[in-house]
């Protein structure tokens, strides 16, 4: 391969095997050091984005995540030692602007190949409510944070977007394997269209066209299907609601005829199951697909999306 490699010091190299980065490699996780493999060394932010690399990259990457399994990515604070594996790598794949601790790193880093995901599609700003009708609700002036929503991974067609940008990028830094990179980008944004199409088509006719979430990650997902997201917190999965805002959505609830609060996996369910029980509503798991656990309800993007579909079809009444 043309990658350019750097020769480390052996107690460098020990450091770096000390890490505890997750190591990618089908729906399995260890631990290794993030660079100075015989293959092209890519470090990724999160679960999405490593996703990518592994499904794009195939056998030619060595692919590493800074984020554990079952951390919260908002929450990442990588430590010094990441950040020096991150400098031995060949490339950074990140969504910048969702993990302030990684831009950072990759900023103050002297890779190359910096891949932010971001720019690879377009962004926009919502704040906890998105698509429909959601300006017939407005009761309260939005109280929570609203800013450039980085949840592009959620929306098959912005992700199939970003696949194509990071394909490119590949085939660029190591040229060597580009016909292969190129191959496996199509493969997967073929896989992506599939997966559009079945959303498209299973809430193409559903009683009901609003949903609740524990906080804003699915407003992509809301717009590109004709629905309206509705947010107990902002694009901040910790933050805590108003009091104005949980009456709105108890007031909203019952007049749309909404049947479920959603929570996620890696967060406290406590309020959404709270405003459930007052509300009379059922709770399911709505998944924002950070991070693959146990409790995922499957493997990789692809299953816990096609679980996230059913939940919706169930939720809103499919038909």
């Amino acid at each position: 391969m043309n990658v350019r490699r750097r020769s480390i010091p052996v107690a460098a190299t020990a450091a770096a095997a000390a890490l505890g980065l997750a190591t990618l490699s089908g729906c399995s996780t260890d631990s290794a050091a993030a660079g100075n493999t015989d293959r092209f060394d890519v470090v990724a932010s999160f679960y999405p984005m490593a996703f990518l690399a592994e499904q794009i990259g195939g056998d030619h990457v060595h692919v590493t995540t800074l984020t554990q399994p079952g951390q919260e990515p908002h929450d990442l604070e990588i430590s010094a030692k990441q950040t020096a594996a991150l400098q031995e790598s060949d490339a950074v794949l990140y969504l910048k602007n969702l993990q302030p601790s990684v831009d950072d790193a990759v900023s103050q880093s002297g890779l190359k190949t910096k891949i932010d995901a971001a720019s690879l599609t377009s962004l926009e700003k919502h704040g906890n409510e998105v698509g429909g009708h959601a300006a017939d609700h407005d009761a309260h002036e939005n109280e929570e944070l609203a800013g450039l929503d980085p949840h592009i991974w959620l929306d098959p067609v912005r992700y199939s977007q970003v696949a194509e940008g990071v394909g490119k990028a590949f085939e660029k830094a190591d040229p060597d394997n580009a016909a292969d990179y190129r191959a496996n980008t199509a493969a997967l944004v073929k896989k992506l269209g599939a997966l559009n199409t079945q959303f498209a088509t299973g809430l193409r006719s559903t009683g009901n066209k609003v949903f609740i979430t524990t906080h804003a990650a699915f407003g992509y997902l809301a717009e590109r299907y004709g629905l309206t997201e509705e947010a107990i917190n902002g694009l901040d999965p910790e933050s805590e609601p108003s009091a104005n805002r949980v009456k709105d959505l108890e007031k909203m609830a019952k007049a749309d005829g909404v049947t479920t609060v959603f929570y996620e996996t890696l967060v406290s369910d406590k309020t959404a199951k709270t405003i459930a029980s007052d509300a009379g509503l059922k709770t399911d798991v709505l998944d924002p697909i950070e991070g693959i656990t146990a409790k995922s309800r499957g493997k990789d993007y692809f299953s816990v999306q096609e679980a996230n579909l059913k939940a919706l079809q169930t939720a809103l009444g499919a038909k």
